[in-house]
């Protein structure tokens, strides 16, 4: 029996992916790849699961596609086709995504990072977009990368190859925060514990709100967000919350065991 590289538990509303192949430092290997989409999907299937915490085994968060495997391998069977399914799960996930990192990424790792919507980090934890140094181009990670980075940082960067820290990860929006090895846990569990407060209808409305381009017409603009506010403000979860915030109580949302 195939061992499992990657595992799936659920507590309080949070589910935790947990990418365990220290081996080969979790690159993303074909049973990896699947596994991760399989338990991707539990997560958003599961009514229960408010927030989806990404996180590892080992010391290295993501190193990347398995070389191993891709090496005279089709683009088919290197999962170039199959990776950008993972990372669309991951930016398009109604509920709340937040990597944990207590290690590097490297190249689709660091594709992995960007498409969570909450990212943190120890401050030993370095990354690099590596591609190019072995004669590939960062291309399909450049549609959750780009977006969260600073123009500037993003060529410099993709260009170069070079390696870069946990703090200037921060600094041009790959990271939302760098931590101390032992705050990491802390850290992640504020953010997961913040983000299960919010309603599950008004996170996804609101990541979905993210996404969307503006028109570029004001007036337009302004239509759109007046009809999502008021079909929100009079909806269900709108008026328990209001209510519990008059009641001096918790929505009935929040979870409690």
């Amino acid at each position: 029996m195939v061992d499992e590289l990657v595992h799936y538990e659920v507590q309080r509303g949070i589910a935790t992916i947990t990418l365990d192949s220290p081996h080969n430092r979790n690159a993303l290997s074909a049973q990896l790849r699947r596994e991760l989409r399989d338990h991707l999907g539990s997560a958003l299937a599961e009514e229960a699961v408010r927030v989806v915490v990404l996180s590892h085994t080992g010391p290295v968060f993501c190193a990347g596609m398995d070389l191993k495997e891709a090496g005279g391998a089709s683009a088919d069977q290197q999962g170039v086709n199959e990776f950008p399914a993972i990372l669309e799960q991951l930016w398009t996930s109604p509920k709340p995504v937040v990597a944990r990192l207590a290690g590097p990424a490297r190249a689709g790792g660091v594709g992995i990072v960007a498409a969570c919507d909450i990212a943190i980090a120890v401050r030993e934890a370095s990354f690099a977009f590596s591609e190019v140094r072995i004669g590939v181009v960062p291309a399909v990670i450049s549609v959750t990368v780009l977006p969260r980075l600073l123009p500037r940082a993003a060529h410099e960067l993709f260009l170069t190859g070079e390696t870069f820290d946990a703090e200037r990860a921060v600094r041009i929006g790959l990271l939302n925060s760098a931590v101390a090895a032992e705050d990491l846990d802390a850290e992640v569990a504020r953010y997961a514990g913040m983000l299960a407060l919010g309603a599950p209808n008004a996170l996804a409305a609101t990541k979905s709100m993210l996404r969307e381009p503006r028109t570029g017409d004001m007036g337009q603009d302004f239509a759109d967000m007046l009809e999502l506010s008021a079909r929100h403000f009079g909806g269900e979860e709108g008026q328990e919350g209001i209510a519990a915030f008059v009641q001096k109580r918790k929505p009935n949302w929040v979870p409690t065991d």
